[in-house]
């Protein structure tokens, strides 16, 4: 038996086999790179939400996540259909309503909510608390959001049914877009929403 120590210079690659740094780092960013291709990662993370109503207290929640989520980097789409178009019509975002009948967080009992004229208070009294809150008005939220990246997309479908003029909606929301492009909007995306 022998006690000789192998000699682990004959099993060592020659220093002139050695790949140096920058091949190095050529190698790590190509496999880097095929394993961005392989994993769909492009770093842009995507938020897909559907915004279906059209009520003062309804407006806010795609608003704030929209443009909560644009600040962090998400590339954001809302495709607003049926009421949910109000939202992004100048005219009538300016006007939402908020319903006092049938919403259980009202200060109002529902015999007292079905009066006539019961929405019209109710919609000055939320008015009058996001005034006094200093909180964005739903045309404040829509403007920074698009600011922001946001894309606001308004149903193509909902507009000829609801006979709406494209021209009245805010600018810089996109018209024309159907259902389709709003599914494919959401299996792209890492997160979807509907409110």
């Amino acid at each position: 038996m022998s006690t000789d120590a192998p000699d682990a210079s004959a099993d060592a690659p020659a220093e002139d086999d050695a790949p140096s740094r920058a091949e190095l780092a050529a190698r790590v960013e190509e496999l880097e790179d095929a394993l961005a291709e392989a994993t769909g990662d492009d770093d842009g993370r995507k938020m897909s939400i559907i915004a279906t109503k059209g009520t003062l207290d309804m407006a806010y929640p795609p608003l704030i996540l929209a443009s909560t989520a644009a600040a962090f980097g998400y590339e954001v789409t809302v495709f607003h259909t049926f009421w949910g178009l109000d939202v992004l019509h100048e005219e009538r975002s300016k006007k939402l309503k908020l319903s006092s009948v049938g919403n259980p967080n009202m200060p109002v009992p529902n015999a007292i909510a079905a009066l006539p004229g019961m929405d019209r208070v109710t919609t000055r009294m939320m008015e009058k608390k996001i005034a006094d809150n200093d909180t964005a008005t739903v045309e404040e939220l829509i403007e920074t959001s698009l600011e922001m990246g946001v894309e606001f997309q308004a149903c193509q479908m909902t507009i000829d049914l609801l006979d709406y003029d494209e021209e009245d909606f805010y600018d810089g929301v996109t018209t024309g877009v159907g259902a389709a492009t709003a599914l494919r909007d959401m299996a792209d995306a890492d997160i979807q929403i509907l409110v």
